[in-house]
């Protein structure tokens, strides 16, 4: 049955799409062949469903936005990729339909390309950064990057073979974008890799935090599954710190990675925060996005609700789509600051727009008020100014005198951003050595404080992206391959 993953069953470019031949010096095509994006499904369609909104390129059409690449010299493209992704390489290959060599150069800097593909924010990373966004459109990095990979497995190009094992295990806590790619590294290396997730269903923020309708969930099922024939364990429903010790763990292998994110919620510290009808937004998504029995979550029934979401980052955008897909009779985004300041991606942003979303901007809650029966029905905001920027250069929003009003509201879905779960070694004589907001403390190796133990992702960062754990995750790999070969020597000598 053909999947949204084979490119050959995705529908094209409508033929309004321009294409053009390349003709002359290829240094040119980026003015001679127009830029187009992949398919995309109109937002009245996609409303009523949590499928992908974006198709893939057809062949055609990837060589020929690849081939606007100019291969700059000192690529800044690069530079703008967390990973320093080998971009003008598989863009050149891909340019020249050599589409499994191109994916193959994007794995070797990426466990996760198909993944990050589709949840990068391009436009702040890879694709800000190329040269020609200061001329034209830039190189449609993230969508042929999500082709030649989705390509490369509809054709069952990707690596699945096993590896002999070098006779060290390690254990993996979190199977998050960071565990996934530090378990991936490991158990190609040699290692023997066993993955612990307290949840029954493998994927962390890849399943529990991204809609389906940006990230497929069969998407992650076939990374995960990829892995188990590779030869990586999971062990599913085990909380480290609970069911089992950190301590235990490091007494049974050689080295832990530590990546169990950072999923605890800020609280909404208003008058009004213990009334019905409060939901945190990561429940929200969950419960509406995981269609599994394995996901036991009271349901949070919006049909015909006016549904408010505080918050404006990526989360916020996430909660306010599947709202409207979950029936809402309206969703609003609360924010503090402007668009301009406001953290979530513009194309999400976009997105939401297209949905019916509707904004209020530079809007401050300040009290929750209550309906007859303790619900909620209402919040009293304040509009915001935005002062002088403080140091790192934002600009710190002030309440405006005399300017409250009410925003009805039948829910409200808190998205002001998470922090690190509190985490035990099971060890009172050695903790695990954290810093103030609860992140845990490692060194330039991604090591914590207790000898053999790494840690990356956003149980290092707090809430960052995906990119970033695998970023972590790659490295703290890396070290403790040099950790554990430094413990041969010495044994040898």
């Amino acid at each position: 049955m053909p999947t949204e993953s084979d490119p050959s069953a995705l529908p094209a470019p409508s033929a309004a799409t321009p294409v053009a031949r390349i003709a002359g010096d290829p240094k040119h095509a980026w003015a001679e062949i127009s830029a187009s994006s992949p398919p995309k499904r109109g937002a009245d369609d996609r409303v009523h469903d949590y499928a992908e909104i974006y198709g893939c390129y057809t062949e055609a059409a990837a060589k020929a936005q690849a081939s606007r690449c100019i291969q700059c010299p000192d690529p800044l493209c690069r530079q703008g990729c967390a990973l320093c992704n080998r971009i003008p390489e598989w863009l050149a290959l891909a340019a020249k339909g050599e589409f499994l060599e191109a994916a193959r150069i994007s794995r070797a800097t990426s466990n996760l390309p198909e993944i990050c593909s589709r949840v990068c924010p391009q436009e702040k990373l890879c694709e800000g950064a190329c040269i020609l966004a200061s001329k034209t459109d830039p190189v449609a990095i993230g969508a042929i990057e999500r082709f030649i990979n989705d390509y490369a497995f509809a054709h069952d190009a990707v690596e699945a073979q096993k590896i002999e094992w070098n006779g060290f295990n390690v254990a993996v806590i979190g199977s998050g974008p960071g565990g996934l790619s530090c378990a991936d590294e490991l158990i190609r290396a040699g290692y023997g890799v066993t993955v612990f997730e307290a949840q029954m269903i493998p994927g962390g923020l890849l399943v529990n935090g991204i809609p389906a309708f940006k990230l497929d969930k069969h998407i992650v099922e076939r990374r995960v599954d990829l892995l188990k024939k590779l030869g990586v364990k999971f062990r599913l429903g085990v909380e480290v710190g609970k069911d089992v010790s950190l301590d235990q763990l490091r007494k049974e292998n050689d080295a832990v990675f530590l990546s169990f994110g950072a999923q605890k919620p800020k609280a909404l510290d208003l008058p009004g925060a213990e009334l019905k009808g409060i939901s945190a937004a990561l429940p929200f998504l969950i419960q509406k996005n995981v269609m599994s029995p394995l996901v036991d979550l009271p349901q949070i029934d919006v049909t015909g609700q006016c549904v408010a979401v505080l918050g404006g980052g990526d989360t916020a955008m996430d909660c306010l789509r599947t709202a409207l897909r979950s029936g809402a009779r309206e969703a609003v985004c609360i924010y503090r600051r402007d668009l301009a300041n406001m953290p979530g991606s513009r194309k999400e942003y976009a997105n939401a727009i297209e949905e019916g979303a509707r904004f209020e901007f530079l809007t401050n809650p300040v009290e929750i008020i209550a309906g007859a029966q303790g619900e909620v029905k209402a919040m009293r905001c304040v509009r915001m100014a935005l002062g002088e920027p403080d140091k790192s250069g934002r600009r710190s929003p002030k309440p405006v005198p005399g300017s409250e009003f009410l925003v009805p509201a039948d829910l409200l879905i808190v998205a002001y951003g998470f922090d690190p779960v509190p985490f035990s070694s099971g060890n009172d004589a050695e903790p695990l050595k954290t810093d103030r907001w609860g992140s845990i403390t490692v060194d330039e190796n991604q090591m914590t404080n207790l000898p053999g133990v790494f840690a990356g992702g956003d149980s290092v960062r707090g809430p960052s992206l995906v990119v970033h754990a695998v970023k972590d995750a790659r490295r703290a790999a890396q070290a403790m391959h040099r950790y554990l070969q430094a413990r041969v020597q010495a044994m040898v000598k």
